[in-house]
């Protein structure tokens, strides 16, 4: 009984999340037991993982496995990373949050891009069966195609994640200007510090020219940008 009634708890609360209820929101951030965290970990560890899973399979099954645990994996340590800065920065803009609240608030914003992305691994199982395989002549294409799909899905997710929690900012922060300041902010970090993250992180998709593997043996060659430039120049030219 115990465990049913914390499911119920666990999914009202997540409903609550996605539905971006304030007043409940503004609760959980108050609350000093592990209980929520716990949740938006799991969520995430579920969410990410089904979705690395999915873009992984293109190269090959054990790359699915990889991937599954590296996204999960990969939204932890941008989290992470970002928990100071983020912090820094909303009590620079004025929004007179402490560091607890700040961490709390970013790893809501990743729980419900990660509820995205396990509703987006259908689309990217589909986009798998839509490209050419690694066996086929047109590889590349079919590498470059699910790589800049797999940038678009994660950016969407992250970006509708922090969207969908403007309202807390507002009721967190002293004025609507200094919420809409921290929003982009935040924003911003997450997006680039995530994307450098993803690319120390690789493969994820996985090359069809080079080896599965679980990690590169040369993670700080290059950058993500340079990536994605060389799979829209792939496609275009």
């Amino acid at each position: 009984m115990k465990i049913a009634a914390r499911a119920k708890t666990a999914t009202q609360r997540l409903w609550a999340l996605c539905r971006g209820e304030t007043a409940t929101l503004a609760s959980l951030l108050e609350a000093r037991s592990p209980a929520w965290p716990l949740t938006c970990a799991i969520v995430i560890i579920l969410g990410c993982g089904t979705y690395g899973g999915a873009i992984g399979l293109w190269r090959a099954p054990l790359q699915a496995g990889f991937t599954a645990i590296k996204m999960p994996l990969l939204i932890f340590l941008t989290w992470g990373g970002n928990a100071l800065l983020n912090g820094l920065l909303a009590q620079i803009l004025g929004a007179e949050l402490s560091f607890r609240q700040t961490a709390l608030t970013i790893l809501m914003s990743f729980t419900i891009a990660a509820l995205l992305l396990g509703a987006l691994s259908p689309v990217a199982l589909f986009i798998l069966a839509n490209t050419p395989p690694l066996g086929s002549t047109a590889r590349g294409t079919g590498h470059s195609v699910t790589l800049l799909a797999d940038v678009g899905m994660i950016a969407y997710a992250g970006i509708l994640a922090n969207r969908r929690l403007m309202s807390l900012l507002r009721h967190l922060c002293p004025t609507p200007e200094i919420a809409q300041r921290v929003f982009w902010a935040w924003l911003a970090g997450n997006l680039f510090f995530g994307a450098q993250v993803s690319w120390i992180l690789r493969p994820f998709v996985g090359s069809p020219a080079l080896a599965v593997e679980f990690l590169r043996s040369d993670p700080l060659r290059g950058n993500f940008y340079e990536a994605v430039y060389r799979a829209v120049k792939h496609l275009i030219f």
